[in-house]
């Protein structure tokens, strides 16, 4: 039985095999480039891929539809580091700061029109269900994204409006991954939707998990540098955790909200988390979305060997550092 590093390791090898136009056109393909060597967990087309070949699919079928589903991903990255103005992506330079915002716009651009290509690589009997699931994944990701930027000027986000966007912005994103995978691999609809299922409540615990480590992870291996949603005033799940709560700490994180952008603003934010309890809130809320996923996995008409990569994969993320 494969693992996920298995799998992964097959998609990164598909996604090297991407021939990209050089010469005239260099300066629109080499940001794309840069950016899918970045590496990252491949996460999104390893589900894709684990997904078809659970349900029956040769592995090759999937790896193109899985290296479209990564091309959409990154898309998005280069799209969201312009508007959160991130310099930083994955320990280097992001491809506005690299090169200029408008060709972070346009390699962007390019990037979604070859994701939909490869994730169209599918038999015939196939593409519809394929590209539906695609558009409305990517539809719920601009959604979210719309969400988020909103939050950033509004006082009364509540932690039900934040589980509504990261189910947008990132847990569409696997779900929907999981759920292509699985039609590829002939799955019924009532198994593709559990997979989607399981992809959606997977990736609210990932996002969860995400939000903890922009605080208390380690620059060094978290790929970015610490307290940026901080000092952005990002409405993370740890802010709206601990808004919520009518203690003189949260009274006192309200006031810290207002703090000049810096390394004292991170200090002081941290230590009101850690007096708040937000990291065992954190692990609640993560074991809670992670149990949702298990469940659904459960719901499909996979026998417990086929599910055991998935189970893991939920491991494996909800206590990654990075």
């Amino acid at each position: 039985m494969k693992s996920f590093s298995d799998y992964s390791a097959l998609v990164e090898k598909s996604l090297r095999d991407l021939r990209l136009p050089s010469g005239a056109l260099s300066t629109l393909y080499e940001p794309i480039a840069y950016a899918l060597s970045a590496g990252g967990k491949r996460l999104r087309p390893t589900l894709c891929v684990m997904a078809a070949d659970a349900f029956g699919a040769k592995e090759e079928e999937a790896y193109r539809p899985a290296a479209g589903l990564e091309m959409f991903h990154n898309f998005t990255l280069l799209h969201d580091d312009v508007m959160d103005n991130s310099d930083v992506r994955r320990g280097r330079q992001s491809v506005h700061a690299k090169w200029d915002v408008n060709t972070a716009i346009l390699s962007g651009d390019t990037m979604l029109t070859l994701a939909t290509q490869l994730v169209s690589e599918v038999p015939d009997d196939k593409l519809r269900k394929v590209l539906d699931t695609f558009n409305d994944m990517a539809i719920r990701v601009y959604e979210g994204q719309r969400l988020d930027m909103d939050f950033e000027n509004s006082d009364n986000v509540t932690i039900d409006d934040y589980i509504r966007m990261i189910m947008d912005k990132t847990g569409a994103l696997l779900g929907g991954s999981a759920m292509i995978g699985a039609i590829i691999g002939g799955a019924s609809d009532k198994d593709a939707s559990k997979m989607y299922e399981y992809g959606m409540m997977l990736g609210v615990a990932f996002q969860i998990q995400d939000d903890w480590l922009d605080v208390f992870g380690d620059s060094t291996t978290f790929g970015k540098p610490i307290g940026g949603d901080i000092n952005n005033n990002k409405k993370s799940f740890l802010m709206l955790t601990g808004l919520a709560m009518e203690t003189a700490e949260a009274k006192a994180l309200r006031d810290a909200i207002s703090l000049p952008a810096g390394d004292t603003k991170v200090k002081v934010m941290t230590r009101l988390y850690e007096k708040l309890g937000i990291s065992d809130k954190c692990r609640a809320a993560i074991a809670s979305y992670s149990s949702k996923a298990i469940t659904a996995l459960k719901g499909t008409s996979l026998d417990d060997e086929a599910r055991e990569p998935f189970r893991k994969l939920v491991e494996k993320l909800t206590g990654r550092k990075k």
